[in-house]
């Protein structure tokens, strides 16, 4: 039966107390199984633009978003697979996600990126050539920058499942990990989604615990509760303050690094480790064709890695190294 969602959303309101974190799961998955009617909703996502979320209501969106998602099996050798959930989309800066992921990629480390599907996304398996819609065509996603380099989103979870297999990375769609997170975001500007619904969203791991998230938040106040969370869970997980809240470093300034393990949080890499004196090498335009051919300059050697990229890589591969021989 469907949780009285009256109480509950006059609950989630309230400015002192909020909901309690079995409240907060049965409200939650109320809304991913597409039992809130859209008036409701709207209400209950407004709510939570307004307040910070408290630990109780992320513990308890957490596990009944894990219930919505889809399971993947992690590589039984090697390190654990390395999460980098592209919720956000860059407007104002090259989106760097997928250099990351094919950094990675190159040292062996598996990779999965999950979120929304842009314009590639779209049309897989149509054909290239259709662009965004007006709406978002200054706004791109990591999917947009996956398909100009030719990784085209999963079809299916056996799809991502026999791509990180045979090669090593693989783009998840939202929309096929966690179909009820994607009616969710489904219809909210891109550039405004519930700051909930996408601090939850980067949370996700379909490797059942077994992977090594890495989650650039999009303001402080998200980091703060992001970091509050992975602490009392103890989730393992590179986090720091994300570019427009991509999973990647500033590649203009060096960001603060955490690595957070078993109830605690060290600094893998801090804002002096590396001084860029120097405006970097970044791609002529932000969008997804020259920040894809940019991507492919620095992998084949013609252009530099800027170095908060690379302290975010060295905290990567440090971080999925030591939990896969731990496994």
């Amino acid at each position: 039966m469907p949780p009285d969602n009256e109480l509950l959303i006059r609950a989630a309101a309230r400015d002192g107390g909020g909901l309690g974190t079995e409240e907060a799961g049965v409200l939650f998955a109320a809304m991913l199984a597409g039992e809130v009617a859209p008036h409701e909703l709207s209400r209950i996502l407004a709510a939570w633009r307004g307040r910070r979320a408290s630990l109780a209501e992320v513990t308890g969106f957490v596990r009944a978003l894990d219930a919505h998602t889809g399971r993947l099996e992690k590589p039984h050798d090697g390190p654990r697979p390395v999460l980098l959930p592209a919720y956000h989309g860059t407007l104002r800066q090259a989106n760097l996600t997928a250099l990351v992921a094919l950094l990675l990629k190159r040292y062996e480390i598996p990779v999965l990126v999950h979120g929304l599907g842009g314009a590639g996304a779209a049309v897989a398996g149509s054909g290239r050539g259709a662009g965004p819609d007006d709406a978002s065509a200054s706004l791109v996603n990591t999917a947009d920058v996956l398909w100009e380099l030719g990784i085209e989103p999963a079809a299916s979870l056996a799809d991502a499942q026999a791509r990180l297999r045979h090669d090593g990375i693989a783009f998840v769609p939202s929309e096929v990990l966690a179909p009820g997170l994607a009616r969710l975001c489904a219809g909210t500007p891109r550039d405004s989604l519930p700051t909930i619904a996408q601090s939850v969203a980067m949370l996700m791991d379909p490797f059942g615990g077994d992977g090594y998230r890495v989650i650039g938040t999009a303001s402080a106040d998200d980091l703060a509760v992001i970091r509050e969370f992975l602490l009392v869970s103890r989730t393992d997980a590179l986090l720091f303050e994300g570019a427009e809240g991509e999973p990647f470093a500033d590649p203009r300034r060096q960001t603060p690094l955490e690595h957070v393990a078993a109830g605690s949080a060290t600094l893998c890499a801090d804002a002096e480790a590396h001084d860029v004196n120097r405006e970097p090498s970044l791609p002529a335009a932000p969008d997804a064709a020259s920040t894809a051919t940019w991507i492919a300059n620095v992998l084949a050697g013609s252009e530099p890695v800027p170095p908060p990229i690379i302290a975010q890589l060295g905290c990567c591969l440090a971080g999925a190294r030591r939990l896969g021989a731990a496994a």
